[in-house]
């Protein structure tokens, strides 16, 4: 992969930060945008810009073309077997939330199980506590291995035949840890459960084939992986969709609406009550594109070794606490010894490095940890070895700032 070509069509990473080059070590929480998807929300809204669907002019038609195009691109792109399985939402959040207000409150009852692990991002366990009071169904997580891993022992004994929701992520936003949802899914489905991905973390660095893993359900947003904030997508077999009734109501998700009943379109379109995010769809289909050409085992393999170039000179710095485990993706969550991890990205923004640092939406994972926060410097594509330097030289000028201090 040539990386500096990579990082020119990135123009946000052309700038400094406190009078130095902009190191961007946050593209867990969101990855920044090539000029190609810019270019093509910015040319949607220059000639295209109409609602789709209900227009029979010219550039409602245009719109209508790019907005469902976009859809078929996204099940290519995780081999759905149909388009209709792909609902686009605000996000990973919104896509839990549908799957847990839908199916679950239908089909869960008190004598039901819902299993998921501490490692999930809060939008993977709030709508499951929500979904357990309001149904009476009982939460139950696999236990994690001291590394932060999951063994089939521990995932075949907390799965049972009561289990009817298994609700795990891809990949954990904390520990890098890359769950073997294959194999999870078999073991559900041996107990009849279904399973839902969050896929947050996962599709923007690796090939992923949903009919491979054989999931149910598999949510992820595209802000993560180059395209615009506010648009994500749901995954569903069409089995369950079909059977699910909507949460959200208004337009465009209606066949037919009289004074005191009403009724709903077909796939996809019964889930995306209102004015769709349609510029969010072409920009999510431009970055997808621009995924596709790179290549993801190429995105995975450059991942792969700057984690591994990280951990050798990480691992270098006395007092640094790296959590997770050694095979990982393409971020490392740390903390230097007796110093908040505040005031460690405060000292990294100084040298111009951004890093997250707080709970990353993961409390219980925190408290398993036994840390009340972490700091967390995660990979993309336009990252390189010179910017894991960057970090290292950083984080040994905050050992040495708080050092003094204290």
């Amino acid at each position: 992969m040539d990386v500096a070509a990579i990082r020119a069509d990135f123009p946000i990473l052309d700038q400094e930060v406190n009078g130095k080059p902009l190191v961007y070590l946050d593209s867990a929480a969101t990855s920044q945008k090539p000029k190609q998807v810019i270019e093509a929300v910015n040319h949607y809204y220059r000639n295209n810009n109409s609602n789709v669907h209900r227009g029979v002019h010219t550039i409602g038609t245009r719109a209508t073309e790019q907005y469902e195009g976009a859809r078929e691109r996204v099940r290519q792109f995780i081999s759905a077997k149909h388009t209709e399985e792909i609902i686009f939402t605000r996000g990973t959040t919104s896509a839990i939330n549908l799957v847990a207000s839908s199916y679950g409150r239908a089909n869960l009852t008190e004598a039901d199980e819902i299993v998921t692990t501490q490692m999930e991002h809060h939008s993977n366990i709030i709508p499951w506590q929500q979904l357990a009071k309001a149904t009476g169904a009982k939460l139950k997580f696999i236990p994690l291995e001291p590394d932060g891993t999951l063994t089939l022992d521990n995932i075949k004994k907390t799965i049972t035949d009561s289990t009817k929701i298994v609700a795990i992520t891809h990949v954990s936003n904390v520990l890098g840890t890359v769950n073997p949802i294959q194999a999870i899914t078999k073991i559900a489905h041996q107990h009849h459960a279904v399973v839902v991905v969050d896929g947050a973390q996962g599709i923007p660095h690796m090939k992923v084939d949903v009919s491979e893993l054989d999931c149910d359900f598999y949510a992820f947003s595209g802000h993560k992986m180059c395209a615009p904030t506010g648009v994500g997508v749901l995954y569903g077999k069409k089995e369950w969709l079909e059977a699910m009734e909507p949460v959200e109501f208004g337009g465009e998700m209606i066949d037919f609406v009289d004074l005191y009943d009403s009724t709903w379109k077909e796939l996809p379109w019964k889930f995306e009550g209102g004015t769709p995010i349609i510029a969010g769809a072409v920009g999510l289909a431009a970055a997808i594109d621009y995924l596709t050409e790179v290549g993801l085992d190429n995105i995975t393999k450059h991942e792969t070794q700057l984690v591994e170039y990280a951990m050798d000179q990480l691992t270098t710095i006395e007092g640094l606490e790296i959590y997770g485990p050694k095979k990982r993706a393409g971020l490392i969550t740390f903390n230097l010894t007796d110093v908040h991890p505040h005031d460690t990205a405060t000292v990294l923004d100084s040298e111009g490095i951004a890093v997250r640092a707080g709970h990353h939406c993961a409390q219980p994972l925190m408290k398993w940890l036994n840390a009340t926060a972490t700091a967390r410097a995660s990979f993309y594509l336009y990252n390189s070895r010179s910017d894991i330097d960057r970090l290292v030289d950083g984080l040994r000028k905050a050992k040495e700032f708080f050092g003094d201090v204290f």
